[in-house]
This record gives structure tokens, C-alpha cells and sequence, in this order.
């Protein structure tokens, strides 16, 4: 059985920025009432002081149309090798901010536009998350894997501590 913990403020800030900075990649799902949801890999570029995640995107992209149409964006990243997960809900803002670009550019990010970072088609995307939830492991991987063993082979309670820590993320 896991531990439950909600975190709050900058606690939860923190441990958002450090499982969306570590894992990366997220699946980014737009229309989120239509089935099946729309669902693509994007990686986070930044995650800001207040909890916002940063993405690229190209004002051409369906993403960015589907955004105007409606804001609201779910994100899944899931690390699990590290055992580290995270989802958050949220609204999607679509900004052409020059300072805002040419903070986030990344040279690999040529590859998906021509004119580089001067590309009128280069947009960047905030997610201000609205709800969060992690799973984790509190003791660090290695740990985890010794209590996991250890309940396999039957040498303690499965019910007891997996080493797992899991919660809200309230911003």
C-alpha cells in the first residue's frame, strides 16, 4: 500500500517542476470531450516559478487549432524506469512572445522550423495547470525495488509500505 501525500504552494511547485523537468516528454491531449481524445509527444521546454509548463508549437499545427477551439489540455508524463508519473489538467494559452521564444529555443528545434527561431510560425504554448496528481517513490528507486522483492518472496506484509508516494499537486 502506497503513501498519500498532497502537496501545497511552492512544495507542490517543486515537485512539479523537478517530475516534468526529469521525465520531459508528455503525451499533450487536446479535444479533450471528443473520442478518442487527441493525443501527441511534446516535450517541456520550462517549468516557470509559478507552475506553468512551456511547449513549442507551430501556429500551423492542429494542436494550436484545437486549442483555439478549446483551451483545456490534459498532460501525461511517465518516467517508468523511475517509477515517476505525473498528470496534470489544464488551460493552454497560445503566446508569440519574441523574449518568450528566444528564451526556450533550442537549436533541435531547426528541425521543425526552417526560418529558425525568427519563423513567424513559431508559437510557444502555457499550461496553467488547474489539477495535478504524481506518483512517485519517496525512498528512491533502489529502495522501492528492495521492498518490492522483499513482498514478492513473501518475506513481508504485501500490504505494507511499497515505498510509493502518491498525491495532489495544488498550485
Amino acid at each position: 500500500m502506497g503513501n498519500y501525500k498532497d502537496l501545497n504552494d511552492q512544495e507542490a511547485i517543486k515537485k512539479l517542476k523537478q517530475l516534468a523537468e526529469d521525465i520531459k516528454i508528455c503525451h499533450f491531449c487536446t479535444e479533450l470531450t471528443q473520442l478518442p481524445i487527441n493525443s501527441r509527444p511534446m516535450s517541456v521546454l520550462e517549468v516557470d516559478d509559478s507552475g506553468n509548463l512551456w511547449f513549442m508549437s507551430s501556429s500551423e499545427s492542429n494542436k494550436n487549432f484545437e486549442i483555439l477551439e478549446d483551451d483545456r489540455v490534459q498532460l501525461f508524463f511517465a518516467k517508468s524506469s523511475d517509477n515517476e508519473y505525473l498528470s496534470v489538467f489544464g488551460t493552454a494559452t497560445i503566446y508569440r512572445d519574441r523574449a518568450h521564444i528566444d528564451e526556450v529555443w533550442t537549436p533541435i528545434a531547426k528541425a521543425w522550423f526552417e526560418e529558425g527561431k525568427d519563423d513567424p510560425k513559431v508559437t510557444v504554448i502555457k499550461v496553467a495547470p488547474s489539477d495535478a496528481y504524481y506518483w512517485d517513490t519517496k525512498d528512491g528507486k533502489l529502495i522501492a525495488l528492495l521492498k518490492w522483492a522483499t513482498a514478492a518472496a513473501g518475506l513481508k506484509d504485501a500490504n505494507s509500505d511499497d515505498g510509493g508516494i502518491e498525491g495532489k499537486i495544488n498550485i
